[in-house]
């Protein structure tokens, strides 16, 4: 090999070398979120007595179950749908902005943990449009994520995550959850 041929090899591997290691000093590449929005949904579920402020229901229990008293241990087999008010904050009777329509399923035996599967219908000055949202929901974990697969209106085609977090709760009846919804993708 030539004097020419030789530094040639060099430049060029110095160059590969040092893009190899570049690279490899990067770490994970951290997204930044294109919009994002914090909302508060109020859930009321039915309990046979409050049929005027219920904003939820069972819908399916295990067999010989109630269906206005959530099932056993870990509410296991149950199902529930929901059509719960969308606040800006966390009290339950500011101006809604839309509606958290969808379900929840209570699909574990061992543990407090439900599937979901719900729209939040926004129809608000601020915001016109669906944000739908499906994923499992570890509820005794105080910060979980959920999907956000898709949406309409404003969040046309929006993709990303929602950190949820149970901002309240009084026993079996109500509950509220703070959404932090932070979408990636923003068409």
């Amino acid at each position: 090999m030539g004097a020419r041929a030789r530094q040639y090899f060099i430049i060029v591997f110095s160059f590969l070398t040092f893009l190899a290691l570049s690279s490899a000093f990067q770490g994970k590449k951290q997204y930044k979120p294109c919009k994002s929005l914090i909302l508060f949904f109020h859930d009321i579920i039915y309990n046979g007595k409050n049929a005027a402020n219920a904003t939820s229901a069972i819908v399916a229990a295990p067999e010989g179950a109630n269906l206005t008293i959530l099932a056993g241990q870990f509410r296991f087999g149950n199902i529930a749908v929901f059509d719960d008010p969308i606040t800006l904050d966390n009290n339950l009777h500011s101006k809604p902005v839309g509606r958290a329509q969808g379900l929840y399923v209570y699909d574990t035996k061992n543990t407090f943990t439900a599937w979901l599967g719900f729209a939040f219908v926004l129809n608000s000055t601020d915001h016109q449009g669906t944000i739908n949202f499906l994923g499992a929901d570890p509820i005794l974990t105080k910060s979980r994520d959920i999907s956000i697969v898709g949406g309409t209106g404003d969040f046309f085609m929006h993709r990303g995550v929602a950190t949820i977090m149970t901002d309240a709760f009084e026993g079996d009846v109500y509950f509220r959850l703070r959404v932090h919804i932070k979408f990636y993708e923003c068409w």
